[in-house]
């Protein structure tokens, strides 16, 4: 990805075939802003402090993650109706095709805000339909991409080294795990709420499974290949994603299973949340801190702005949302300052990515194609033959 400095801006688009043009460039790793968009909405809906406008600011935030992900489906619809070649291009390339992910969970992300928060504005019937369809749809989406890329992967892709960005395609049905038990309410009592509770936790395995057999590679090229390059970086950062949301998940699943699971089971989820939740997050700060340091680093060595920066607000959120899980259920206040501090950082990150993105594309820097923009530095994964 190039940076912004370098980038020379391109004609805007004044006329159909010009906006189409304009379009040739968008991949699907622009659902990232969506998705950093939207976590700041649901973290900052369930914080655990009270802020006077936390709220209204939130439901504003969410509402503007709606309209961008409508914008957005628009535009990459339009991508894939005149652009097929780049888009099967995308699809073909290792450094993209992971992308393809963030589709669900910007989908997931808005659905679960609009539940949480925007039912202050659309009433909650309402709120309940659009979630249900964007919860259905995203899921159905994450798990087909959770299958898809990775065989893309091994039957076509040419792959060099491991990449974080590879967490991408099978975080989606972790997402789909911690926002499903919003709607477990609004269904019926018996059989629909366990069928979606133990579909969740189903979707909590095929994600955290896969976490596991990617997290050792995609460490051990650090350790072996030593840092990434510049602009891919930030995508560390996209390591906390299964974590947090993984520990969110497990919140999740004690704050439904009483009352729709039999008692043992019930108790268990509660157990499981903590003796899961701790050391995960545990983790996930020790992983904060290895990337922050590796961000810094790249910082003072030049590292300019690319998309890729949305890497530090969705996984930080998930971990936000973690957090306040974990202060629900323990009750200690260590938590509920962490899920502060990390919101803190998270709000910081959104305005500076954000400001970023909209001068890119105000500029036209952000859609310049490879012809009308230096090649950014050299990506871990080989271009497909």
């Amino acid at each position: 990805m190039a940076t912004l400095a370098a980038s020379r801006p391109v004609p805007r688009a004044t006329t159909p075939g010009a906006r189409a043009t304009a379009v040739r460039h968008l991949g699907p790793n622009w659902y990232a802003s969506v998705m950093g968009t939207a976590i700041v909405a649901n973290a900052g809906a369930t914080l655990p402090v009270h802020v006077p406008g936390l709220r209204t600011a939130c439901t504003a935030v969410w509402a503007l993650s709606f309209a961008m992900l409508l914008a957005l489906v628009a535009a990459r619809s339009a991508h894939w109706i005149h652009h097929r070649d780049q888009a099967r291009k995308h699809l073909m390339d290792p450094a993209v095709a992971p992308f393809y992910g963030c589709l669900s969970m910007a989908l997931l992300a808005v659905g679960g805000g609009t539940l949480l928060v925007g039912q202050d504005w659309l009433g909650l019937p309402a709120a309940v339909a659009i979630d249900t369809v964007l919860f259905t749809t995203g899921s159905a989406i994450g798990l087909a991409a959770a299958v898809a890329i990775p065989y893309l992967m091994v039957v076509h892709h040419r792959i060099e080294s491991a990449s974080p960005v590879w967490f991408l395609p099978v975080v989606a049905p972790m997402v789909s795990a911690a926002l499903g038990p919003l709607l477990l309410p609004h269904l019926p009592a018996g059989q629909a709420q366990q069928t979606l509770l133990i579909a969740c936790y189903a979707m909590f395995g095929i994600s955290l499974l896969a976490t596991l057999v990617m997290l050792p590679l995609v460490f051990g090229r650090l350790v072996t290949g030593g840092p990434l390059p510049l602009a891919l970086t930030p995508t560390l950062f996209l390591v906390l994603g299964p974590l947090g949301q993984s520990t969110t998940a497990a919140n999740k699943f004690a704050d439904v299973a009483t009352g729709v699971l039999p008692a043992p089971y019930a108790h268990g989820f509660a157990a499981f949340a903590v003796l899961y939740g701790v050391p995960v997050m545990g983790f996930a700060l020790l992983w904060l801190a290895l990337a922050g340091a590796m961000v810094v680093r790249a910082r003072r060595q030049g590292m300019g702005f690319a998309m890729t920066w949305w890497a530090f607000t969705f996984p930080v959120g998930t971990c936000v949302t973690g957090a306040e899980g974990l202060a629900h259920h323990t009750g200690l206040a260590v938590f509920r300052w962490l899920a502060i501090a990390l919101y803190v950082f998270l709000v910081a990150a959104w305005l500076v990515a954000g400001f970023h993105t909209l001068r890119g594309l105000f500029s036209g820097a952000l859609l310049a194609g490879p012809g009308t923009a230096p090649a950014g530095p050299r990506s871990v994964t080989a271009r497909t033959r």
